[in-house]
């Protein structure tokens, strides 16, 4: 509850201070700091600073006592503020010029999850995703919230899995399922890519950019895997007796298309 309360601006000691009130009757600032455990001045401090921030609200008397605003009602001041905020913001800031190519690398479980919370939550149109089954815990909860709000959603996983999503083709496991890593990839808008590893000996990882041949290679891939899923399903025997099991003709006859670490 404290870090929730902390990510709405307040302090980790406003925050104490603020859960201390919360639910019961005014309260000094000696009570409170029976409560939380801190000195009487850092306290008194923090309660200033909570009835500065709206969020409590002081009452004259002797001595002076303390009571925590709803909630409910803090939530709605601090919407209310963000909206003007933002209002503000996009009045008078100028529109930027295109942004030049760029490529920002992501490492670790925090940094990448905020990468792709902040890129599908800015997705207008349209995400085009390929992943394994097994890492779609990663990015279904910010997909689903992107195709409630109209973004069409289409999900390529490999892999049988459940999920609420409306748009998804199941791909084959593939010969020997994933190596050392499983990689995924996004699509957004056709306008940013991410594309990422999961690995049971490092820390995930992804590449965030805008260069025009990222994007490319990308919408490429989709497609070509699209076409081919609809081919091996209308055409499947025909295909085997022609090339085999999982092609290997065409394996044999390019070997340099079986890579080292492949995690697709």
């Amino acid at each position: 509850m404290i870090d929730a309360l902390r990510k709405l601006g307040l302090s980790d000691l406003e925050a104490r201070c603020y859960l201390a009130l919360h639910g019961q009757p005014p309260s000094s600032g000696y009570e409170v700091s029976k409560q939380v455990s801190v000195s009487r001045s850092n306290v008194y401090a923090a309660l200033r600073a909570l009835v500065e921030k709206g969020v409590c609200r002081a009452e004259e008397g002797d001595p002076i006592t303390f009571a925590a605003i709803p909630i409910g009602q803090v939530v709605k001041l601090l919407q209310s503020e963000f909206e003007r905020t933002a209002r503000l913001l996009e009045s008078e800031l100028t529109t930027l010029p295109d942004t030049p190519p760029f490529f920002s690398n992501w490492k670790g479980d925090q940094q990448v999850d905020l990468a792709i919370r902040r890129l599908t939550a800015n997705a207008r149109e349209e995400i085009l995703v390929d992943l394994w089954a097994e890492d779609l815990h990663w990015v279904e909860e910010s997909l689903l919230s992107a195709e409630h709000r109209g973004t069409a959603v289409h999900l390529m996983v490999i892999g049988e899995t459940p999920t609420e999503l409306e748009h998804v083709i199941v791909h084959s496991v593939p010969p020997g399922g994933p190596h050392r890593s499983r990689n995924f990839s996004m699509l957004l808008d056709k306008e940013t890519a991410v594309i990422g590893s999961f690995s049971r000996h490092a820390p995930v990882s992804a590449l965030e950019s805008n260069h025009p041949a990222v994007l490319n290679v990308l919408q490429t891939s989709y497609f070509h895997d699209v076409v081919m899923m609809r081919i091996e399903k209308d055409f499947a025997s025909e295909l085997e007796d022609r090339y085999g099991k999982d092609y290997a003709l065409i394996r044999r006859e390019h070997p340099e298309m079986h890579a080292k670490n492949s995690g697709m």
